[in-house]
């Protein structure tokens, strides 16, 4: 039984599921905005947004951090450089969700995720 289990599992084992999380935050990273599923889109958001605020200390541990998390460089260097320093000011809510309806194929609730 999952009594309070609270996470969203997406219909995918753990590593599936933190590989398809960490693929969309990079995209969402390095393309500033990406089209993909509602239930996607809420997993993946709160993710965002931990690493932008990890990005904004800008010290070497927090690059640490990120590069723990990213499969490549390219991400993190623009964390630690363009969005750190965009958002330093922002308290939080990096992030906005628009949906965008339903996708043809399977009818799934597809939003855009992108920063304000």
């Amino acid at each position: 039984m999952r009594h309070r289990n609270a996470k969203k599992i997406l219909g995918r084992k753990a590593p599936a599921r933190k590989a398809l999380i960490r693929d969309i935050v990079t995209s969402v990273v390095t393309y500033e905005k990406v089209e993909t599923t509602l239930g996607k889109a809420k997993v993946a958001r709160p993710v965002v947004e931990k690493m932008i605020t990890t990005a904004k200390r800008g010290d070497l541990a927090s690059r640490r951090a990120l590069i723990a998390f990213f499969t490549t460089d390219q991400p993190v260097n623009k964390l630690m450089d363009v969005l750190g320093p965009r958002f330093k000011d922002r308290q939080g809510g990096y992030t906005r969700m628009t949906k965008l309806g339903k996708r043809q194929g399977d009818a799934a609730e597809t939003v855009l995720i992108e920063f304000v």
